[in-house]
């Protein structure tokens, strides 16, 4: 597990996060994994070795604890008096081929990570965005091809199960024609986030990654691809709570969409996200869309689940979702999240990690038509990030082309 924070252990200075991830999912779900015989030695690594007494500590008392004396071991990288940041390369190192990583780390250091690892022959998972070019991500395809490894992308809202039967209800539909979806989470996360907020990467990479991908896998079968990309963003917010001068707000892409087999057809996306959304609106983050096609719409809130709950320690109303990690243990007091769509999309790539190991480098093209987030099926989120990124850099609308299987921006 690479990458030691809230989304791995929930630890976020000094203590559990405030969001709804306590006591992360990553390592929750991989300890569960290993307690069901699906992974074996588990190690984390970080840049700052000296965080891991703390860290060990907050597992063993909120997840050991808790889940039926659930073992929270792990070897790891660097030293606990050591601070160095390389030393996911030693933690690699000390891998064999055909093992795997999990990659939660600021966007920058997505590519040199996952590089590294492919080039060794260990699979490899990568939080979204895979990467923040479309050179990087072509890149990663050719050398996971070349080292035979398996490369998956994080997409979790894939297997929501509202955003999944969406997916599916949507080929029946006709043609594509309009997609709008708005993603926010609330300013108190710019604290988690200071360090890299506006300066690694910004909230469309963060937050418009997810309903791309949920769109661009709709439409996809459909036979649609984007073609050109305008971008918008607000500022001011994120500046007054001591993030850098750079970072925006919220930010909205333009996408233009084209039917390959039929040009005269053309579709409209628009994805908004935001990380200044009020603290408390009751929710954690709030995520709906709206999908038009000519026969047809769809439209999904899933903010507000028919699940709240009004708790006197909060002070206020609260909606919760428990599709997406369930921490509530099952009857003989173990980890009985294994249905959230969070802990279902690990074991698809652990279950991947196995298929190839066990039949080989074509396991990987069953896998991609499985259209699972695999790094080929994602090609195109990418593209819609980077042009997104380059629109409001450069101030212009900037193209996307597709030729014989090879992607540019324009």
């Amino acid at each position: 597990m690479v990458g030691t924070g809230e989304y791995t252990t929930g630890f976020v200075g000094g203590g559990a996060s405030g969001s709804d991830k306590k006591v992360g999912v990553v390592g929750l779900t991989m300890f569960d994994l290993r307690r069901r015989g699906k992974v074996g030695q588990l190690s984390m690594v970080g840049t700052s070795g000296t965080k891991y007494p703390a860290i060990r500590e907050h597992l063993h008392k909120n997840i050991t604890q808790f889940y039926n004396g659930l073992d929270t071991s792990f070897q790891s990288y660097p030293a606990d008096d050591k601070v160095d940041p390389h030393a996911y390369k030693a933690a690699i190192d000390a891998l064999s081929p055909g093992d795997a990583i999990t990659i939660f780390t600021p966007d920058t250091t997505h590519y040199p990570i996952a590089l590294y690892a492919i080039e060794r022959k260990i699979h490899v998972l990568i939080t979204k965005p895979a990467v923040k070019s479309l050179a990087h991500h072509l890149a990663l395809l050719e050398a996971a091809k070349k080292h035979g490894v398996f490369v998956y992308i994080e997409h979790h809202k894939r297997y929501d199960p509202a955003y999944a039967d969406a997916r599916f209800k949507a080929q029946s539909l006709g043609d594509f024609n309009y997609f709008y979806s708005y993603m926010s989470q609330p300013k108190s996360q710019l604290e988690t986030f200071k360090a890299w907020a506006g300066v690694d990467s910004d909230i469309s990479y963060y937050l418009n990654s997810h309903h791309i991908d949920i769109n661009e896998s709709m439409v996809q079968m459909l036979g649609y691809t984007p073609v050109k990309v305008s971008a918008s963003a607000s500022k001011g917010t994120a500046l007054d709570l001591g993030c850098a001068p750079q970072t925006e707000d919220t930010i909205s892409l333009l996408v233009h969409w084209v039917k390959t087999a039929d040009p005269s057809k053309r579709a409209t996306g628009v994805y908004t996200a935001s990380w200044t959304a009020p603290q408390k609106a009751g929710v954690h983050s709030n995520q709906y869309f709206h999908y038009m096609a000519s026969g047809g719409e769809i439209r999904i809130d899933q903010a507000k689940r028919g699940y709240d709950v009004a708790d006197d320690r909060a002070g206020q109303l609260m909606w919760y979702n428990p599709f997406y990690m369930r921490y509530a243990p099952d009857e003989e007091g173990n980890f009985g999240g294994q249905g959230g769509y969070g802990y279902v999309s690990f074991e698809k790539f652990v279950d991947g990690c196995r298929a190839v190991n066990e039949r080989g480098v074509e396991a990987l093209e069953v896998l991609d038509k499985r259209r699972l987030p695999t790094l080929r099926n994602t090609v195109a989120t990418t593209a819609i990030l980077e042009a997104g990124r380059r629109a409001i850099d450069e101030g212009r609308e900037v193209g996307i082309e597709e030729k014989d299987g090879v992607w540019s921006l324009i």
